[in-house]
């Protein structure tokens, strides 16, 4: 039977994916606030074009909504490669991860202000990095597990 010895260093991949509950939580309340200042009740997920166009508090909860739901669809699969990786390369790993969390953190700084061309850099450039790179790193590791008959 085989088995699987977590490596020295896999609580860096911990700490990085226990940070994004930290993300997670901070965009939630970045939106909650942005949401009680445009006025917007629930269960409205979004403020119509037309309203936003012309309010720039409805403008910048759409956004800070946006880029909360962007970071949600994305983060079961950084999630997974993030953990994958963690078993082979927990460093490496945990660099990416972190820098996946940090890229999101400026993104949505970004995204917030109301302007959605201010969520590319760095923060989107920073999160892609980390993203593409647990991805491309998660399926390298799985083809050693494979290659390894684990």
């Amino acid at each position: 039977m085989s088995s699987i010895n977590v490596p020295e260093g896999y609580s860096y991949v911990l700490a990085a994916a226990t940070a994004t509950a930290f993300l997670n939580t901070y965009q939630m309340i970045n939106t909650g606030r942005a949401r009680k200042a445009a006025g917007v009740p629930y269960p409205y997920a979004y403020v119509e074009k037309a309203e936003a166009a012309s309010n720039s508090a409805a403008q910048k909860f759409n956004c800070a909504q946006r880029a909360h739901q962007n970071t949600l669809e994305h983060t079961p699969y950084v999630l997974y490669s993030l953990l994958v990786t963690g078993l082979k390369y927990p460093f490496f790993s945990a660099v990416l991860g972190t820098s996946w969390v940090v890229g999101r953190f400026l993104y949505t700084l970004g995204y917030s202000s109301g302007d959605p061309n201010k969520r590319n850099r760095p923060g989107g450039l920073l999160s892609f990095i980390g993203q593409f790179g647990l991805y491309l790193a998660s399926a390298f590791t799985t083809y050693k597990f494979v290659a390894e008959g684990l």
